[in-house]
């Protein structure tokens, strides 16, 4: 089994699939406007500017080279195929107004259903997270509206009998301009191995300075499939230890994003199967608070990735108020054996 992240503009989509509808896992639609086709799979939709792009939309997408099977599960959509599962849950805040925290509702709310989804299909381990969410950093209800976002989640994996530290799932967490709380999930039925970052606190132990709950992800992923690794690295912004660093500088920001890229990539060398991973061979996912940082944040990545690397910039929200810029990124490679 084989699994692939392709990436295609909007009017490229059909010609990319080349009739292999059936063996696509799931997609990710991002920028704006958004495509109001119906797919056939589970698509999680990113309301964001792409930076840097003719169109103003494209697609990245999971393919298999196998049949995947469809299905819904409460709110989700996912399809699966053998040990693997792609899913994607929105939750608009709104039905949640007789909670105290909507969003912390809402966030308990859509992992309680994913955990109960991956238990009832045999595949319980979560492995990789996308979480976005309007107003990140906006104050509501007496606290910032990420924290909210992190004591809905760490409630959830507690109920549910699923570690809140040690080997948690790979993730990230954006701020949109607006939308539902929409969250896309890859999980298996093997466990990936977390794999943490020497620069920095692991996040689920930051101090209670971040609040009441810490964020419940590690900083990166490896999951084995049966002749596949696959390398999943969280959102990674500029912070040492637990603390910002470079604030007010989107270039110095940029730099110190990719070291700790860096650094996660040499920690999972040493625990892959495979060949070792390379900056320059991932693909990127790069988020910007301000699109007026853009030119200076691609300058860096160019001089240390090249201009060959697979890169998407979009706008967006981080989860700290001063981080200006976080960059995400994952590979693959073929084994001979798991």
């Amino acid at each position: 089994m084989n699994l692939t992240l392709l990436t295609a503009e909007k009017i490229d989509l059909q010609h990319l699939l080349a009739g292999a509808a059936g063996c696509v896992l799931g997609a990710s639609r991002i920028g704006l406007p958004l495509a109001d086709s119906e797919a056939g799979w589970p698509v999680q939709s990113i309301s964001a500017p792409l930076l840097g792009k003719s169109d103003s939309c494209l697609q990245e997408i999971w393919r298999l080279d196998a049949l995947c099977q469809s299905g819904t599960f409460e709110e989700i959509n996912y399809r699966r195929a053998g040990p693997l599962l792609f899913g994607v849950i929105e939750l608009d805040e709104a039905g949640f107004g007789d909670a105290a925290v909507p969003l912390q509702a809402a966030t308990e709310a859509a992992y309680r259903q994913i955990f109960r989804l991956l238990d009832r299909e045999g595949v319980p381990h979560l492995w990789r997270t996308w979480n976005y969410l309007a107003g990140i950093n906006r104050e509501s209800h007496g606290l910032e509206r990420y924290r909210q976002f992190n004591i809905g989640r760490q409630e959830a994996f507690i109920a549910c009998q699923r570690m809140a530290t040690g080997n948690v799932p790979a993730a990230c967490a954006i701020g949109l301009a607006g939308g539902p709380l929409s969250i896309a999930f890859m999980a298996g039925a093997q466990a990936a191995v977390a794999v943490e970052n020497p620069r920095q606190i692991s996040a689920y132990n930051y101090p209670a300075a971040y609040g009441p709950r810490s964020p419940t992800f590690s900083r990166a992923a490896l999951v084995y499939l049966p002749g596949q690794e696959i390398f999943f690295i969280s959102g990674t912004a500029s912070i040492v230890g637990h603390q910002t660093v470079c604030p007010g500088d989107a270039a110095g920001q940029a730099r110190e994003s990719l070291a700790n890229v860096a650094a996660v990539l040499e920690a999972a060398n040493k625990l892959s199967r495979g060949s070792a991973y390379h900056l320059e061979k991932l693909s990127y996912r790069v988020y910007i608070r301000h699109a007026a940082d853009y030119p200076a944040i691609r300058e860096v990545l160019l001089a240390r990735l090249g201009a060959a690397a697979d890169v998407v910039y979009l706008q967006a929200d981080i989860c700290r108020a001063d981080l200006l810029v976080e960059i995400e990124a994952m590979a693959s490679q073929p084994l001979g054996s798991c």
